[in-house]
């Protein structure tokens, strides 16, 4: 997986790349660019062997403070349709891209963590933050809708149908407390643990059989527009795939000799 990354740092380490925004001064904006590239990076991390697990980490105390706006939002009063509309489809193909790349996903969340930054830790499989964190989908604030990238979709099976309409409506940012008591934070911790609880969650992922974090979280996606019958049916399929593993066989034979197995990924 390529970690030569232009606009934003990416570090791959023990089968566990950490990505992160890199303009500290700013509060780690997003730029067209950078939209771009990561958008690519997750798709491209589908077909990556090389990676198990992604974490989506801080820089300088925040995480991201959302589309820049001298670089993005300033252009964007100055786009006609057809150009705004090939924005937004390129901000929410980079959700996609999260959702799909076939990898788990942590977010390190620390201090600012609003707008596109509070989407793309929403995009995340789990999510810890420092009592620092302050999230908000800012949109309204700006004059757009809340329903940016996928966040009407997406936040209401986080954190519940009226309290993601509350953080829609209103813009207002969202406490680390509320966010670990609404769930969208798996977690709280100190800021100077923060990195180490994220690769400490990562290692213990990419520990466990990856072919099948793989079939879990597309499951997770998929489920979302399934009855209860296909998500079953779907479901089913998928645990038979995984039981032709090397993985499920060393785990049983790990079992039989009271042993801890160790997953191989395929």
């Amino acid at each position: 997986m390529r970690s030569d990354v232009k606009h934003f740092r990416c570090d791959i380490e023990g089968r566990i790349a950490t990505v992160r925004l890199d303009r500290p001064d700013r509060k780690n904006p997003l730029t067209f660019d950078s939209y771009a590239e990561l958008r690519d990076w997750f798709r491209d991390l589908v077909y990556a062997d090389d990676v198990d697990v992604v974490i989506f980490g801080s820089q300088g105390g925040n995480f991201s403070s959302g589309g820049d706006v001298h670089d993005i939002i300033g252009p964007l009063t100055r786009m006609n349709m057809k150009e705004l509309l090939q924005f937004t489809r390129m901000t929410g193909d980079l959700v996609k891209a999260i959702v799909n790349c076939g990898k788990p996903v942590i977010a390190a969340v620390d201090g600012i963590c609003v707008g596109a930054g509070a989407i793309i830790a929403m995009a995340s499989d789990l999510r810890i933050a420092t009592h620092a964190a302050k999230t908000a989908f800012l949109f309204t604030r700006v004059g757009l809708a809340g329903c940016d990238m996928g966040a009407c979709a997406i936040l209401p099976r986080v954190i519940g149908q009226t309290r993601a309409a509350e953080l829609l409506y209103t813009g207002r940012s969202m406490s680390a407390e509320e966010g670990e008591r609404w769930g969208f934070f798996n977690q709280l911790v100190a800021a100077d643990a923060l990195e180490e609880r994220a690769a400490e969650m990562a290692r213990r992922i990419q520990a466990g059989p990856n072919f099948a974090h793989m079939m879990t979280k597309t499951m997770l996606a998929q489920e979302w527009s399934m009855s209860i019958e296909q998500a079953i049916e779907a479901e089913a399929q998928a645990q038979a795939i995984c039981m032709q593993t090397g993985d499920f066989e060393r785990a049983y034979k790990a079992f039989v000799a009271r042993e801890r197995p160790v997953f191989e990924g395929d």
